[in-house]
């Protein structure tokens, strides 16, 4: 199998620049595996590098949707899988960066997805349901799903209930189509939180009040972006007046983050093949020498 090197991490873990100082030193492209930075438009909400911030390293799966679209994983891995295969087939490595685990476990694991013909009817139905309307279809149809699936994201319950009404319910056997290193990238908690926290700062300076402002003047609805989570969805919420003060927004976001970031830890530390790597010593150093060793194989 042809061999792809992953970097995955929690939020605020320097995953995004460790990809690009390893690029630059490997030659590689990086194919993003971020469930937000594939929108138009969602820049500083999502953390998405800028073209500065590339140093002139290849980016695939940014900005590769319009806002209000439904981008499902099935969409994901098949644009990666093209991103990728086209890469290699160029004669160039491929990095798979990101923080989205069901993303990263798509690809990695190569996760065989059916794909079952869309019964408009149905789907229509199901939009005009409540989250709790659907999670209550869910209890009854396929209660084990819920375990694996964001409950407060609408569409993705959409999705499932839809499954579920059909009677999908089991899951195909995974056929993995690349040899994989994966390289896992996080902090200490504490160190971890203030980074959380001097980011966000950061990024409420730099306008990410006016960017969601702006996604909703050009169009973006509020069910889009409340779909988003985080910083989109509490941004949409203060805008909205749903928050007394600034404080209380900003406190509610950044307990959010923090909580992402532990979910991201749990998620990714139920994988085995993770090779993690001590961000305070040398990052490019370790990380270089795991994939030398990769590559040498």
């Amino acid at each position: 199998m042809n061999k792809l090197v992953v970097i995955a991490g929690t939020n605020a873990s320097g995953k995004s620049g460790l990809g690009i100082e390893l690029a630059k030193k490997y030659g590689a492209e990086i194919v993003s595996a971020d469930s937000r930075q594939i929108y138009e438009g969602l820049d500083l909400g999502s953390g998405k590098v800028t073209l500065e911030e590339m140093q002139g390293i290849s980016h695939h799966l940014i900005d590769v949707a319009k806002p209000n679209d439904f981008f499902s994983l099935t969409d994901f891995q098949d644009k990666a899988y093209e991103a990728i295969d086209d890469i290699i087939n160029r004669g160039s490595k491929a990095f798979l960066v990101g923080g989205t685990g069901l993303y990263v476990n798509s690809i990695v694991d190569g996760f065989n997805i059916k794909r079952e013909p869309v019964d408009e009817a149905l789907r229509n139905e199901l939009l005009g349901k409540s989250i709790e309307e659907l999670i209550s279809i869910l209890e009854e149809k396929n209660p084990e799903i819920l375990k694996t699936i964001d409950i407060k994201n609408k569409r993705r319950l959409e999705r499932a209930a839809e499954r579920a009404i059909k009677g999908v319910t089991d899951e195909p056997q995974n056929t993995p189509r690349y040899e994989t290193l994966v390289i896992g990238v996080t902090w200490e908690r504490e160190v971890l939180y203030e980074r959380i926290r001097e980011r966000l700062d950061r990024r409420l300076d730099e306008g990410m009040i006016d960017e969601v402002k702006r996604l909703r003047a050009n169009g973006a609805t509020d069910e889009f972006l409340y779909s988003l989570g985080l910083e989109y969805r509490f941004i949409l919420m203060y805008l909205r007046g749903e928050f007394k003060t600034f404080d209380a927004f900003y406190n509610k976001l950044f307990m959010e983050i923090r909580h992402l970031a532990k979910e991201q830890m749990t998620w990714f530390r139920k994988r085995k093949d993770i090779n993690w790597i001590d961000m305070t010593k040398n990052p490019v150093a370790q990380a270089s020498k795991l994939i030398d060793e990769f590559y040498s194989r």
